[in-house]
């Protein structure tokens, strides 16, 4: 079975083995073997329902891109409306299941 990812420069799928992505040369991040960077469902909950609008639950998940879109936006009375709701999709996706790490893998362990 092929197990696809997302390139962590361009977003493309690639093939989990990549060592760089084959559309923009990026290096990806590669798993030694017995170790494991499977982030875990409650954590990932608990940071976005206590203070997900300034996207530290992005972080945790090494979003760092988007956790830090989050968290500047965050920094104006209407920035923390928008993040409110976007918090409020990434906490509805992780309760059911859709969200996804950096590397495209769904958080499946709550802990």
């Amino acid at each position: 079975m092929t197990v696809m990812v997302h390139c962590r420069g361009c977003g493309k799928d690639i093939h989990e083995t990549a060592v760089t992505c084959p559309a923009c040369g990026a290096p990806q991040h590669q798993v030694m073997a017995g170790t494991s960077l499977d982030k875990k469902i409650l954590p990932a909950f608990l940071l976005s329902f206590l203070i997900g609008v300034f996207g530290i639950h992005r972080f945790y998940v090494g979003k760092t891109g988007t956790g830090l879109i989050m968290l500047l936006i965050s920094l104006t009375f209407f920035g923390l409306i928008i993040t409110s709701i976007w918090n409020l999709i990434d906490w509805i996706m992780i309760l059911s299941g859709n969200f996804k790490d950096a590397d495209g893998k769904y958080l499946k362990e709550w802990t």
